[in-house]
């Protein structure tokens, strides 16, 4: 019962301490205080809660189980990370922009790609990645070629639609005005095509950094070597083992975050002047 009422307490500290933040003028300090703040009241209440109603840790452990057998393994983890971020997600991640990249250009100087590729483009985006995973691993191993061919296929047409439409943002007018400069297609594309589309390309990233993450782990499930985050949750599942498999999914959460906060600063430096960064 202890565990409830502090439990009970905290939440209405927290729920306090963010209304009075809330109502202050908005600076970088209170919007990081405010979501810090709330987080660590839902840890708290999770932590109060599992413990008061003596929920069984295999069910569901409690904050500080998963923190102590974080700390416990934080070789296997690091082992598990490297397998699957640095090799399977981020070199699927770097060939598959190269890629869509490279398409996008492609697909907007011909545009009879255009009309032919990009619905092919919207059938294949909508294709289940528990359904492509077990092929790709069958063609390209268990090792993490397999994992970096699934991220490619998860994040290559995200980023290739966002791209065209991009290159498509500038108007007609600053096209023509371009024209009457006499510049070319090339120059017209790196002095104002390109920087008009930059919205959207980070846009199409920002959104391939969390595909790339669960496609890497999710193609792990079907065939891996005896390491990497998917195959540590699979077979931790089935030993009950559920403080490791959280463990990961601290993990995968904290590079996740990390993986689109980077790419959320890119964007503002590198995009400062449009209205989405003013504040």
């Amino acid at each position: 019962m202890m565990w409830l009422i502090a439990g009970a307490l905290i939440w209405a500290l927290g729920w306090f301490v963010n209304v009075r933040l809330a109502a202050l003028p908005k600076s970088r300090t209170t919007s990081l205080l405010v979501p810090l703040i709330f987080g660590l009241t839902l840890v708290f209440i999770w932590e109060s809660v599992v413990w008061g109603l003596q929920i069984q840790q295999v069910l569901l452990p409690a904050p500080s189980v998963i923190a102590a057998r974080f700390a416990a393994s934080t070789s296997i983890l690091w082992q598990d990370w490297v397998q699957t971020v640095v090799k399977g997600m981020m070199s699927g991640y770097i060939i598959g922009c190269i890629a869509a990249f490279g398409m996008a250009l492609a697909v907007d100087r011909f545009p009879f790609l255009q009309r032919g590729l990009l619905p092919v483009g919207n059938f294949a985006a909508a294709l289940p990645v528990i359904g492509m995973a077990p092929i790709l691993v069958m063609w390209f191993g268990f090792d993490w070629h397999s994992k970096a061919a699934v991220v490619v296929v998860m994040i290559f047409f995200p980023i290739l639609v966002n791209t065209v439409q991009g290159l498509q943002a500038s108007d007609a007018m600053q096209r023509d005005l371009m024209r009457t400069y006499a510049a070319g297609y090339w120059k017209t594309l790196l002095k104002l095509r390109l920087p008009a589309a930059l919205p959207f390309i980070f846009n199409g990233l920002k959104i391939a950094t969390t595909l790339a993450l669960i496609g890497a782990i999710v193609a792990e499930f079907f065939g891996s070597p005896i390491r990497g985050m998917g195959f540590r949750i699979s077979t931790s599942v089935g030993q009950l083992a559920l403080d490791l498999v959280w463990a990961e999914i601290v993990v995968a959460a904290i590079t996740g975050s990390a993986f689109y906060g980077a790419m959320a600063l890119l964007e503002r430096k590198w995009t400062f002047w449009h209205p989405s960064q003013r504040n």
